[in-house]
């Protein structure tokens, strides 16, 4: 009898529902993440676009070169935009949300920048996950 209560918290437990997962409420809140990013970036925010990155030795992003780390990404991104007219205006748009689990997403679209002189756009993949309760990009690839 002492075993059967021992094991009955086990089995209650099993017996929990799960929290259900919706695309809808996801896709959002990653939206959400890169509009913040879109917004710091148009007020010339390196660092509060930043914020949307994984602030991790292992983040990745990937461009002319693989560049590891929240804190080398931001360099590289200190020494490709010094100014607000190299940066220009950002704008997203985005052609893809696929979860591939319920904390990882994977993001296809296209950046412009609107400047004084060009419009240079391209293309974008990115690994958002979940992380500690926020979505954060963890790979950037953009060409």
């Amino acid at each position: 009898m002492n075993r059967l209560l021992l094991l009955l918290p086990l089995v209650l437990l099993q017996c929990q529902p799960a929290a259900r997962f919706s695309a809808t409420a996801e896709e959002k809140a990653i939206r959400d993440v890169l509009a913040r990013q879109q917004a710091a970036w148009n007020a010339g925010s390196l660092e509060g676009f930043m914020e949307g990155y994984w602030k991790s030795d292992s983040l990745k992003f990937v461009g002319a070169q693989i560049t590891t780390g929240w804190d080398a990404t931001l360099a590289r991104y200190k020494r490709s935009y010094p100014d607000l007219a190299t940066m220009g205006q950002l704008t997203f748009e985005f052609y893809s949300f696929q979860f591939l689990a319920p904390d990882v997403c994977l993001v296809t679209g296209r950046y412009t920048l609107a400047r004084a002189n060009d419009n240079p756009t391209g293309l974008f993949t990115l690994v958002v996950r979940k992380i500690e309760g926020r979505w954060l990009v963890t790979y950037d690839h953009t060409s």
